[in-house]
């Protein structure tokens, strides 16, 4: 026993590698954006600070219900029983059986003499191999690595996951105010063509001008079906991440505002989001499985040791069987060592080497990602606010325009071109700041999704 106590592993010990990280962002921290570290409870619910509680309600029947959600987990529950299986390989394995045989020899081969025989017996079998060198210590380490990738895993798809139903639903909302404002472009510019009409019949203009009027109507009708469809795909694609059929959801069928945007935002520094991001905390598992598997690689080129014993009862009949006389008892010890495998064991480190350095270079590579993906998060946040501010003046001004050159053109002071443009002009305006309002939300969510949130690290194992 003092020998199991002192018997080192074999293989290279794990350690976490440092890795330079940058102390700030370098995007804009504009738009509300701050590095105080985001609240735990916020973070994990980001989606809550949109204040949409349909929002909220889909979201969490997805996580109750997508099927990527429910693989993730089964692959869980998978690496938690192979844990358990390289923890029972440390310990010894026990066998109890139990016999009753009757046997008669030939007359031929007992001389005329052969009669049945009864034997009763019952015996404990066991056998231990002796983790001298580490090889099954290595291989608990490296499913235990292997569960906590499994349990990053689970929580990237969720992080992913939460992403997605919040950018489906954004785009569906977006695709409602856009076919609310072509509709409402549409009445306007119907109601124009009519007043063409009457001044034509009139005399008061030509008909170039109603001609006019009925192209800019029927240009923004062509419209409305290219945007009923980018709805309905929406619906279908948001539904799927829901675990429904595509066209299932009706919560969606009434009309609703994009979710506004939060006064400010909490962001953190680049250190919290490597200690946030799931992927990465996977990378990190998964290079530390590689490593151990090393070690299970380099045992294999040193001896095993196995003990094995049995005892037990053994009697010509059931009732001699718990005399003293009938017990029996058997020890023994083995040692096996590899004289010749071609290189078998030395080609198998060499490729459990090699493994290791993939996932240390998978481990840095997931690291500048993840940088990369809040530092653009950062930046598009904030320039679209820049943008929506600039499209929101330009509105104002373009319903001015227009505005002044219907009531202007219906006095004949100004031609009818005029009112075309102006009401193109703040068509194409709308339009755009209702695709910057969502790409805002959207910006957003992407965000979130970058700095890891939509779980919470306090939360028990399993979330």
């Amino acid at each position: 026993m003092p020998l199991l106590a002192t018997a080192c592993a074999v293989g290279p010990d794990y350690r976490a590698p440092a890795l330079a990280v940058p102390p700030a962002w370098h995007g804009p921290l504009q738009g509300g954006l701050h590095t105080t570290v985001p609240p735990a409870a916020e973070l994990a619910r980001w989606w809550e600070r949109l204040d949409d509680p349909l929002l909220s309600r889909l979201i969490d029947e997805a996580v109750a219900n997508n099927l990527d959600v429910k693989l993730a987990q089964a692959r869980l529950r998978e690496a938690r029983a192979r844990y358990g299986l390289a923890v029972a390989e440390r310990y010894p394995a026990l066998n109890a059986r139990a016999a009753v045989n009757r046997n008669r020899s030939s007359d031929e081969m007992s001389q005329g003499n052969g009669r049945a025989v009864e034997t009763w017996s019952a015996q404990l079998d066991a056998n231990w191999e002796l983790d001298l060198f580490g090889g099954l210590r290595r291989a608990q380490e490296a499913a235990a690595a292997t569960l906590d990738a499994e349990q990053e895993a689970l929580r990237d798809t969720r992080v992913s996951l939460l992403a997605e139903v919040a950018l489906g639903y954004v785009e569906a909302r977006g695709f409602q105010a856009r076919l609310a404002l072509a509709r409402g472009s549409l009445a306007t510019q119907d109601e124009t063509w009519q007043i063409t009409r009457w001044r034509h019949q009139a005399g008061l203009t030509t008909q170039l001008d109603e001609d006019q009027a009925r192209f800019n109507l029927e240009q923004t009708r062509a419209q409305l079906p290219a945007l009923q469809q980018g709805l309905a795909q929406s619906k279908q694609r948001l539904a799927v991440l829901l675990g429904r059929a595509p066209g299932e959801l009706s919560e969606l069928d009434q009309p609703a505002a994009i979710p506004h945007l939060p006064a400010t935002v909490a962001v953190g520094i680049p250190a919290d989001t490597l200690r946030q991001r799931p992927d990465l905390r996977r990378a990190e598992r998964q290079l530390a499985a590689a490593t151990a598997q090393v070690g299970v690689a380099s045992a294999a080129a040193y001896p095993d040791v196995s003990l094995s014993g049995t005892l037990g009862l053994q009697a010509l009949s059931g009732g001699r069987l718990l005399r003293s006389s009938a017990g029996l008892y058997a020890l023994g010890a083995s040692v096996g060592q590899v004289v010749f495998d071609a290189g078998r064991v030395r080609h198998n480190i060499e490729v459990q080497n090699a493994l290791q350095q993939q996932a240390q270079l998978n481990y840095q590579s997931a690291v500048l990602t993840a940088l990369r993906d809040v530092e653009g998060a950062l930046v598009a946040y904030a320039e679209e606010q820049n943008r929506g501010v600039a499209l929101r003046e330009a509105v104002t001004a373009a319903q001015g325009a227009a505005d002044l050159a219907s009531s202007q053109y219906q006095a004949g002071l100004v031609d009818f071109q005029a009112v075309l443009d102006t009401q193109r002009s703040l068509l194409s305006l709308q339009d755009q700041l209702s695709q910057s309002e969502a790409a805002a939300v959207s910006n957003l969510v992407r965000l979130y999704k970058a700095l890891g949130g939509g779980w919470d690290a306090a939360a028990a194992k399993g979330g």
